[in-house]
């Protein structure tokens, strides 16, 4: 009964620590956060040093794209359009940082995502 129970519990620990290790590989590799704040070309951006983001790297920036009626569907569908890039230029705390517009337009909501290179 115990070696059941021990078990059950190492599994139920290796679940509940799941998500946090998917958040962290998820924002190591991906970055995704969104533009919250802009002023002219210098925005604020919900990614921070818990992501892993660093000053110099490049953020491109999307916009999403609702089309009621997505083609051949009765589904709608939605599409990220590529609006533009930041630089990152200071990390403000674990969660956001400053950047600056160096590509588009961008506006405040747009989502930010790392570039792959």
């Amino acid at each position: 009964m115990k070696k059941y129970f021990l078990a059950a519990l190492a599994g139920a620990s290796l679940f509940g620590a799941t998500p946090a290790m998917a958040q962290g590989l998820g924002h190591s590799w991906i970055m995704r956060g969104q533009i919250v704040a802009k002023q002219s070309d210098a925005v604020v951006v919900c990614v921070g040093k818990i992501d892993g983001a660093q000053p110099g790297q490049v953020l491109d920036v999307y916009r999403a794209s609702y089309h009621p009626h997505g083609p051949k569907s009765n589904q709608p569908t939605y599409q990220r359009i590529k609006v533009g890039s930041v630089t990152i230029n200071e990390i403000i705390d674990d969660h956001f940082a400053k950047a600056r517009v160096t590509e588009g337009k961008v506006a405040r909501n747009d989502l930010v995502e790392l570039r792959r290179e």
